[in-house]
């Protein structure tokens, strides 16, 4: 059982998911605001056990509409208290703005996966995010570790790419994945058809990728992932991203 939270005002995973934004009846924004609780804004996905809880344009207000509250920064964690036992795997998916929702995510998360897309600016904008993160672990969260750097948006072809896989692995040593995710038409086409990479097109190079990023996670933890034949889905290839729990306890 894996857990996806949705805590992008954009609502990307929520809508890659094949699930529509403007259907919603409740969701994240309504658990931070406390008028609903994570069971009751739960949605169940194509995918066999993978359960969102969704996100729309709603969620820009959420920063504004609690941030004089008392124990702001604790709400998605105290919202999850409940769920943490029901799901072997949880992720948060956070916005790109490292704001009162991103917070709110490193005070729930045990770690942080790092995507770094192959190209200069998102090079400049690491350093923030380390920066925030080593806040956060010395405010609140002193058991938040760098679970690890995903290069995305890789095209070895470039100088570009080649140059920033360096300096990653220079800097992050063995916390940068092996495994990179290419530049790939596929993956750009998936999210508007509203079905992830793995079930879109599950034999293609994106969705490959995804799926050998996922084994090389599970090994770190020393997880086997199980055979396709076994893998618990209803149609396509495995979750595209699977790694070990890391939710707040």
């Amino acid at each position: 059982r894996v857990l996806l939270i949705d805590s992008d005002p954009q609502g990307n995973a929520t809508s890659g998911l094949g699930i529509d934004k403007a259907q919603l009846e409740k969701s994240l924004y309504d658990v931070l605001l406390g008028g609903a609780s994570m069971v009751e804004v739960l949605c169940e996905t194509e995918i066999d056990g993978l359960w969102l809880v969704p996100a729309n344009s709603e969620l820009v207000g959420a920063e504004v509409e609690i941030i004089g509250a008392a124990g702001r920064e604790l709400r998605l964690k105290n919202a999850l208290a409940d769920l943490v036992d029901r799901y072997d795997y949880i992720f948060i998916d956070c916005p790109p703005s490292l704001g009162l929702l991103t917070i709110n995510a490193l005070v729930a998360a045990k770690s942080v996966l790092v995507t770094l897309q192959s190209e200069y600016y998102a090079l400049e904008g690491i350093s923030s995010l380390m920066q925030t993160i080593e806040l956060a672990k010395s405010a609140v969260n002193p058991d938040l570790e760098l679970e690890g750097v995903v290069l995305t948006m890789h095209d070895v072809r470039t100088n570009l790419s080649r140059q920033v896989e360096s300096e990653a692995r220079e800097f992050f040593g063995d916390k940068v994945f092996e495994t990179v995710i290419p530049r790939n038409v596929r993956l750009s086409e998936s999210p508007s058809f509203g079905r992830p990479i793995v079930l879109y097109d599950p034999q293609s190079v994106g969705a490959g990728a995804y799926q050998t990023l996922a084994r090389e996670m599970l090994r770190r933890h020393g997880k086997p992932l199980n055979s396709q034949k076994d893998s618990g889905k209803k149609r396509g290839g495995a979750i595209s991203k699977l790694l070990r729990r890391r939710a707040a306890g």
